[in-house]
């Protein structure tokens, strides 16, 4: 690993993505389609080199005792070969935003405007665990004429570099510079430094981790950071909910995926069924392993089993990753929206129930990127949202908000025609 960490040159690397972006930005839609769909064509044939460089990884990960929930949804790759090489050829198929005409207008003055969608440049991207992350963002990145520099986690090293070797490879047998994606190869903490003062060369920095990743970017930063990821998500059942319905949505939010960022952390229940359905939750989710942590009213109805016990106040900020729950019986939307607010981190919240005005004010109301009613938070996600893949999923304001995808990896300028005018 030393000789790798002294090759790393990141300035390098820099002047080449930013001579990349340039040359990615003469492709045609055309072009950047066929190269796209030879990828997806490459990653299915090179399956099982990728899988068994993801073996060492995951080999790795539990000689490091790490959690089994952790590294079936943060690091295994097997069954999400077909859902990534689909999302890929799914990317090629949808239209290609560089060029689109967002205004245009006359002025009096004969003046022709144009508001026209170009690409961002290079983008700067640090995210861990998750090796799909590195065929998703290259991929809207290659559609959207990017270049990337990508700096993945040491728990998936072996698979982001098997991944960008097969990548690389159908760039360059397709006339596409190999330095528009480039994976920096070292796990030495001081490049994800040195990446973020890369002003001159990089447009925009992506992190997809944990709270401290993103701290430490939007701290250290010269670069615009779009921050996101951070899933303190919330389901409320309202009094007109369908209890015979609701069960498989809130398994739906848990347990199909614990560690992924759309998951459900706290359940909140109106008071007038709670007797009645948070028992049937302890049953049912604790079944498939789910632990409850219980505010006080919660505790009062079902703090009897084992697999409850009382919640700390801090619980209720914590984006647990694994198969624990928080429980809360609330007075009504009210109560829920306040809750919301004071917990949640702006990413995903929904509103289970028959009453279409709580419905609009939960809608209204809670200041998250993705706000559902009567549905799974699960569905945050680019590829569940019909977006092919995602770069992030952002739980910022400006510019980009909720799943990133080939849109927000485009910024505009104004094209100005006219014919020798000089203003008056």
């Amino acid at each position: 690993m030393e000789a790798v960490l002294e090759a790393i040159d990141l300035k390098r690397m820099g002047i080449a993505a930013k001579a990349a972006a340039a040359i990615l930005a003469q492709k045609t839609t055309a072009e950047k389609n066929a190269v796209i769909c030879a990828i997806a064509d490459a990653l299915e044939a090179n399956t099982p080199a990728i899988l068994a460089a993801n073996q060492r990884d995951l080999d790795l990960a539990a000689q490091n005792g790490m959690d089994p929930i952790w590294i079936r949804d943060r690091i295994a790759l097997e069954r999400r070969m077909p859902g990534i090489i689909a999302d890929v050829r799914k990317v090629a198929g949808l239209p290609d935003p560089v060029g689109d005409v967002l205004l245009e207008s006359t002025l009096d003055n004969g003046l022709q405007l144009l508001k026209r969608r170009t690409p961002l440049g290079v983008l700067g991207t640090i995210y861990e665990s998750r090796p799909n992350v590195t065929v998703d963002i290259s991929i809207l990145a290659l559609k959207t004429s990017n270049a990337v520099i990508l700096r993945g986690g040491s728990d998936v090293l072996n698979s982001n570099m098997q991944l960008t070797s097969v990548l690389q490879d159908v760039l360059a047998q397709h006339d596409f510079p190999a330095a528009a994606i480039q994976y920096i190869s070292s796990t030495d903490r001081r490049h994800v430094s040195e990446m973020l003062r890369m002003y001159e060369y990089i447009d925009m920095i992506i992190p997809r981790g944990g709270n401290g990743l993103h701290t430490f970017c939007r701290e250290n930063s010269s670069i615009p950071v779009i921050t996101g990821g951070i899933g303190v998500c919330h389901i409320f059942v309202d009094d007109s909910a369908r209890l015979d319905r609701v069960l498989p949505v809130l398994d739906n939010a848990k347990t199909q995926r614990p560690a992924v960022c759309n998951s459900m952390e706290t359940l909140l229940v109106h008071e007038s069924v709670a007797e009645t359905l948070l028992p049937q939750v302890v049953d049912a989710l604790g079944a498939a392993g789910v632990a409850f942590h219980a505010g006080a009213r919660a505790y009062a109805i079902v703090g009897g089993d084992e697999r409850v016990v009382p919640a700390a106040d801090e619980d209720f900020d914590t984006e647990w990753y694994n198969l624990t729950l928080n429980l809360k019986v609330v007075a009504g939307v009210d109560e829920a929206i306040a809750h919301i607010a004071r917990h949640g981190t702006q990413h995903s919240d929904s509103i289970l129930t028959e009453t279409a005005e709580h419905a609009e004010r939960f809608l209204n109301e809670v200041d998250s990127a993705a706000v559902y009613w009567n549905a799974s938070t699960r569905f945050t996600d680019g590829s569940a949202m019909g977006m092919g893949a995602e770069v992030a999923i952002s739980t910022q304001k400006l510019h980009a908000r909720g799943p990133m995808a080939l849109e927000e990896l485009t910024t505009y300028k104004w094209i100005v025609k006219g014919d020798y005018t000089s203003r008056e």
